[in-house]
């Protein structure tokens, strides 16, 4: 077998706005510039993208135009583009179908699924087999069956053999944040390679007669996978048919600055002025800040009490402060709530104001606490029986 290399990238998702900004939708295209650079300098057989290169099925003009760009360059350079459609970049109906399509009339990609047998070759070293996207378990195996007897996979134990999909394999090892797609027993055997997308971490496992790997993503397109090495990998194969998969790393990805803080317990103005502090400290040029605020709030607090847009501004150097609020609102304490509601000799009003007088307490001492709790329960009448003008005699007293 003659030797040989590829290069196998997956999720670009390019054309995604992250956080509506258009400073991230050029962030994933300058990704696969870099991405298209570095394989033109490495100068592979072929390239494989698996799945996920648009992050829509109809990408903008500006990012239609970017692509074909940098694809062109790839055929100038005699390197081509295999590729299969991911759950992203394909359209969930056959009107619609796939820019893919097109960018495979054009010449600048060969789309696997699209072609007579789901594969391309190079006669005396590989031979690439592809399938489309199903988007869910169910469509994928009710469909992929009918895809493998339309296009039966033929490996050729001479060669090199290549799997390439887009999906999570339902295996212990792979845990992506959603539901696997895709059951092990459905992909055939026979190959040496099973070159995977849609899981954004980098993973690598013996599977079936090869190796399962996913190449991992080449830009955040969660704060989540901030964590992940970003890139893809440059394959080399010998003369004995081994497989030498390298990791090569993206240095033009943006900087996400991730933190957690357990806020349990804490008024909300104190939260508020405490995230604000930790944005200060975290605050670097161009960078994407996290702050993730968890924990549960005091009784009677509420999530809405919160200044976000103060947060948010304290991040000056920053591209974006973007806030995740994790905080569970509380009114009473588990143990509060059962001592009171357990007793079976109360009636349901002497146990929702004692409920009511643990809510205020807190913030407006027992006597106001009794004033607010007997207000709350004489409302509830006129409420179920739309009495408007009961209700708003209620509230003006309460007000007063």
């Amino acid at each position: 077998m003659k030797p040989f290399n590829f290069v196998h990238a997956a999720d670009l998702h390019l054309g995604y706005s992250q956080y509506g900004l258009e400073a991230r939708r050029q962030d994933f295209d300058n990704a696969f510039k870099e991405l298209v650079d570095k394989t033109i300098e490495l100068k592979p057989d072929f390239m494989i993208i698996a799945g996920d290169l648009f992050h829509q099925p109809r990408p903008s003009n500006v990012t239609l135009e970017n692509t074909i760009k940098s694809f062109k360059r790839l055929k100038d350079a005699g390197i081509p583009v295999l590729t299969v459609d991911g759950s992203h970049d394909s359209a969930p109906n056959t009107i619609t179908g796939t820019i893919l399509g097109p960018l495979d009339s054009a010449g600048l990609i060969h789309h696997l699924p699209r072609h007579s047998g789901a594969c391309w070759r190079k006669p005396d070293s590989c031979y690439v087999y592809g399938i489309p996207n199903f988007h869910n378990r169910h469509k994928t195996e009710e469909a992929l069956p009918k895809f493998f007897a339309e296009n039966p996979p033929l490996p050729d134990s001479k060669v090199c053999n290549i799997f390439v999909f887009h999906g999570a394999v339902d295996l212990p090892n792979v845990n992506p944040p959603f539901e696997p797609e895709i059951s092990p027993q459905l992909l055939p055997d026979g190959f040496n390679y099973y070159a995977a997308g849609h899981v954004h971490e980098r993973f690598s496992e013996k599977f079936k007669t090869g190796t399962l790997v996913y190449s991992g993503c080449t830009e955040t397109a969660d704060y989540r996978e901030a964590k992940y090495q970003k890139g893809f990998l440059h394959v080399t194969v010998n003369e004995k048919g081994e497989i030498t998969p390298e990791p090569i790393e993206l240095t033009s990805v943006r900087k996400f600055i991730i933190f957690e803080q357990d806020f349990t317990g804490m008024a909300t103005a104190k939260i508020t002025e405490l995230a604000t502090q930790l944005v200060k400290e975290a605050d670097y040029k161009g960078a994407v800040i996290i702050p993730v605020l968890k924990g549960t709030l005091p009784a009677e607090a509420s999530r809405g009490e919160m200044d976000i847009a103060k947060i948010r501004s304290a991040g000056e150097k920053a591209l974006l402060v973007h806030p995740i609020i994790l905080l569970k609102e509380s009114a009473v304490s588990d143990e509060i709530a059962r001592s009171i509601f357990e007793n079976e000799f109360k009636d349901l009003k002497t146990k929702a104001f004692e409920y009511f007088i643990q809510i205020f307490a807190e913030r407006y001492g027992k006597e106001e606490a009794e004033k607010i709790a007997h207000s709350a329960l004489s409302l509830i009448e006129p409420l179920t029986r739309k009495q408007d003008e009961k209700i708003k005699q209620t509230i003006e007293e309460l007000a007063k």
